[in-house]
């Protein structure tokens, strides 16, 4: 247990240091919550997550963030994992898209996989779609959001979602201002708490091209200030937009966000009839984390094993 398999996978990402970066670490279960928590900030990504065995799935999956925060849902954090054990061979050959089952929290979710070309294609149901608290005044919100009360849309209302992961949705006029805002913490983070909301989720959609959505995710509840992809986001608002009869035909969307971040992530969400996410990732380190002591290890050393006084 003192060694165990990590990485980092770029999820959402279809060339390495683009999309989400998450860390994985395999074999965890002797681990503890505080070593996973400490784990987590040593790698200080978004989410680190934990692959455990289940005997309800066939993975137990956990996620810290870097400030020891764990967090659920089906998002990036659960779809990285599962790429990460493709390509680490942990899955077998794929050739066939092949359906796995994953415990996270108190969730057992599918996620099914595929080799696309040089890369393995994953997608997963969420949790069917809560629609919670409306945000009727929203001109706190905008000063939180440091943008003009001119910027935000009303059409569908802010409102918190969930699919595994409650997140306030809030529309604006288009991308540019997406861009601009400059959210506030200290602001932000009262009027989140106030609403039961984990996140904040600003986006732009245009209803002449629906489809593409374009969005930035805030989350000071959790010690995050800015995520450059989350599918437990993505997937909420697939599925607001599709409940306010927004949506194509095909009843689809393909979110692109981190761009302002330098991080372009590609989230694809489908109404089936719940959320199903899907997206690829490459990883881009592969190693061991240690939690051995090294002084012990030194030649000639003697380790203490007690003092007598």
């Amino acid at each position: 247990m003192n060694r165990l398999k990590a990485g980092i996978i770029d999820v959402f990402g279809e060339e390495p240091l683009s999309g989400n970066p998450l860390a994985v670490v395999e074999d965890a279960d002797a681990l503890t919550d505080a070593e996973m928590k400490s784990i987590s900030k040593e790698f200080n990504q978004a989410e680190t997550t934990f692959l455990l065995r289940s005997s309800n799935a066939d993975w137990r999956l956990r996620s810290f963030t870097a400030s020891g925060a764990e967090v659920f849902g089906a998002g990036h954090n659960a779809l990285g994992a599962w790429l990460w054990l493709a390509y680490r061979g942990r899955l077998g050959p794929l050739g066939e898209p092949t359906t796995y089952r994953q415990e996270i929290g108190a969730d057992i979710l599918p996620i099914t996989l595929e080799r696309r070309g040089a890369f393995i294609h994953g997608r997963m149901k969420q949790s069917p779609l809560k629609l919670l608290q409306v945000l009727d005044d929203t001109h706190l919100l905008a000063q939180a959001l440091g943008v003009d009360d001119e910027a935000l849309l009303h059409t569908p209302a802010p409102r918190v979602a969930d699919t595994g992961g409650n997140h306030l949705l809030v529309r604006f006029v288009d991308a540019s201002c997406v861009d601009r805002a400059r959210p506030e913490h200290d602001k932000l983070l009262p009027i989140l708490r106030g609403v039961g909301a984990e996140g904040c989720y600003v986006y732009a959609y245009d209803e002449k091209t629906p489809g593409h959505a374009y969005a930035r995710f805030f989350n000071p509840t959790v010690g995050l200030w800015e995520d450059a992809a989350t599918g437990t986001a993505a997937g909420p608002l697939c599925g607001y937009l599709g409940s306010a009869g927004l949506l194509g035909a095909d009843r689809s969307l393909r979110v692109e966000q981190g761009v302002r971040m330098g991080r372009r992530s590609i989230l694809e969400v489908r109404l089936a009839p719940d959320p199903e996410l899907s997206g690829t990732g490459v990883v881009v380190l592969e190693g061991e984390i240690s939690l051995a002591s090294q002084i012990a290890k030194r030649p000639g050393h003697v380790a203490p094993v007690g003092v007598e006084r």
